[in-house]
């Protein structure tokens, strides 16, 4: 029963994060002409190309961006597979999907919602970095650049996944500077880089945090070690106030992990005193690790 709810929990996540990825997309940036960055950038261009120079019909009610964008996320599955393994690469498939899906049939407005182009590029990189993170944390992907980022993330410690989609971007923006305006590539830039900051921050595997645990029972290390495979360091200190000695344990996880952490603490030593400290910097060998 408890997996049954994970799932569904991850499930339901999953398809927020696509839908509002898509509704940033097609409600804000569209109607004002402005481009994605990263693959969804890329099956725009793509998509002006078919309609406004082969002038291939519209399909009524259906957009062929997100056809697009599922097609040339293909070869970046396959590729994304030997790194992440079976179970990432099932549930990233599906993902990819749903935001096809829903970037193909999510209607874009003949008017804009608003006017103003700073203010839809910065509120639809709002939502579209929320949805994108939001997928990111259920342990899937969009694809395209996220599968990029999270295959560089495991490899690399210190990537953060939302760079790799910036990145992506100015190549796009670059191609963008030489077909339109120089405005309309510099809101572009706008809403991708808010996109790529809004990821990180929801994206909670790309925070780390430090734990100080002081208690006088014994336990709490191994249980962390057995059940979060994360390295725990001990001292022997004494109360000043009590005079009583206890263990002093320091260990560093990813945000992800903190309520199991505290889960085990509650359960050995609910009385314990713990000092967690966020967006800890780390130098080392540190594992990211990615949702099960």
């Amino acid at each position: 029963m408890e997996l049954n709810k994970k799932t569904l929990y991850k499930a339901g996540i999953t398809v927020l994060g696509n839908l509002t990825y898509a509704a940033g997309v097609n409600l804000m940036i569209n109607p004002i002409h402005l481009y994605s960055g990263g693959f969804t950038g890329i099956a725009q261009l793509i998509r002006t190309f078919l309609l406004d120079f082969l002038h291939i019909p519209q399909i009524g009610g259906l957009d062929y961006m997100g056809i697009i964008y599922f097609l040339i996320n293909v070869p970046f599955f396959i590729m994304a597979y030997r790194v992440m393994g079976r179970k990432f690469c099932i549930t990233t498939l599906i993902s990819i999907a749903m935001a096809s899906a829903f970037l193909s049939i999510i209607p874009v407005p003949s008017t804009p919602i608003v006017d103003d182009r700073i203010l839809a590029s910065v509120v639809g990189g709002l939502g579209s970095g929320f949805g994108a993170g939001l997928v990111l944390r259920a342990g899937s992907s969009q694809g395209g650049q996220d599968l990029i980022g999270v295959c560089l993330a495991k490899t690399h410690p210190d990537f953060k996944v939302g760079a790799i989609g910036i990145i992506i971007s100015v190549c796009i923006y670059t191609i963008c500077l030489f077909l339109y305006d120089i405005q309309t590539v510099l809101y572009s830039i706008i809403f991708a880089v808010v996109t790529g900051l809004v990821i990180d921050r929801v994206h909670i595997q790309n925070i780390k945090i430090e734990c100080m645990i002081f208690t006088k029972k014994e336990g709490i290390a191994a249980a962390v070690m057995e059940e979060l495979g994360r390295g725990v360091t001990a001292w022997e200190g004494e109360g000043v106030y009590t005079g009583e000695n206890s263990h002093v344990l320091v260990t560093v996880i990813s945000k992800y992990e903190e309520t199991h952490l505290r889960e085990i603490i509650e359960r050995i030593d609910p009385n314990a005193f713990v000092i967690i400290t966020d967006h800890a910097r780390v130098a080392g060998n540190f594992q990211k690790r990615f949702v099960d």
